[in-house]
């Protein structure tokens, strides 16, 4: 298999997940094609963080072991309140299959990175598949 940094070297990498488990999860559905969204606690970008995303850049996705695996171009980028956080939004993520779900999952998340709160703000980023390491 292939690593996209080779091919995309100028392009931002960054790591779906908390876990090795939640990473690879995550990248099926990136691959699968289900999952086309995903958000981050806005405090995550702030203060020498995480680049945030912009339209039209493409961003390599990693696999835990920091191999390039996929390849996405972001398509929207959206700060929300995580209790604004809408069911079309919440199943472009991919990992539910409602609102509920999405909420109990993103909940756990966030309070085992940094903390959570209802009106927390979010980067909510839709994107498309442009290129997988394994074609």
């Amino acid at each position: 298999m292939r690593d996209l940094r080779d091919t995309y070297p100028q392009a931002e990498t960054f790591t779906f997940g908390d876990s090795r488990a939640l990473c690879d999860q995550l990248l099926a559905l990136v691959l699968s094609g289900r999952k086309t969204a995903t958000c981050g606690a806005l405090r995550d970008f702030e203060d020498e963080g995480e680049a945030m995303p912009v339209v039209g850049r493409r961003d390599i996705a990693l696999d835990w072991d920091g191999r390039g695996v996929a390849l996405i171009e972001t398509v929207s980028v959206e700060m929300k309140r995580y209790c604004d956080v809408d069911a079309d939004f919440a199943l472009a993520e991919g990992e539910n299959d409602s609102l509920d779900g999405w909420r109990a999952d993103h909940r756990a998340y966030f309070e085992r990175n940094g903390g959570w709160s209802d009106d927390m703000m979010l980067v909510c980023e839709r994107f498309r598949l442009v290129d997988r390491a394994d074609k």
